[in-house]
């Protein structure tokens, strides 16, 4: 069992059934479910997430994807104070924007096994606490 945090994309692209990506979210998540791993994801995530359903004033939508978040197969990962500090770390190691070092920052301080991304600024970065970055188009899975 490996514990795999997602990006924000990679819920979009799951919960919009997006046309190019859609499908192949929707592979990995099986085959981690089947392999028993442990999907993970950040609050932030969560938030981002959200952002195009009250953009499109979707609220009852909105309403299960919070719902999906609480109760569904994710472990939702806090923004702590240690956190916090390994943000401010990983931002000055790598000039990164605050968003990917906060979910970088999450993913390392949950120790995940992989960080699933379609951010190719990301893929392959070397982050403690992070065993492997990889990009949506890998086989690593």
């Amino acid at each position: 069992m490996s514990r795999i945090y997602w990006d924000t994309m990679l819920f979009i692209y799951w919960l919009e059934d997006h046309s190019r990506y859609g499908a192949r979210v929707q592979h990995i998540f099986e085959c981690m479910r089947d392999r028993h791993d442990q999907l993970c994801t950040s609050t932030f995530a969560v938030g981002e997430t959200l952002v195009g359903f009250h953009k499109r004033h979707a609220l009852e939508t909105a309403a299960r994807v919070r719902t999906f978040f609480r109760e569904g197969p994710v472990e939702v990962i806090p923004y702590t104070l240690e956190t916090a500090d390994l943000y401010a770390e990983i931002r000055a190691r790598n000039g990164l924007s605050s968003a990917d070092a906060i979910h970088l920052a999450c993913a390392a301080t949950a120790g995940t096994d992989l960080f699933l991304t379609n951010d190719r600024n990301l893929v392959g970065k070397v982050i403690p606490g992070i065993q492997f970055i990889a990009g949506l188009d890998s086989n690593i899975l």
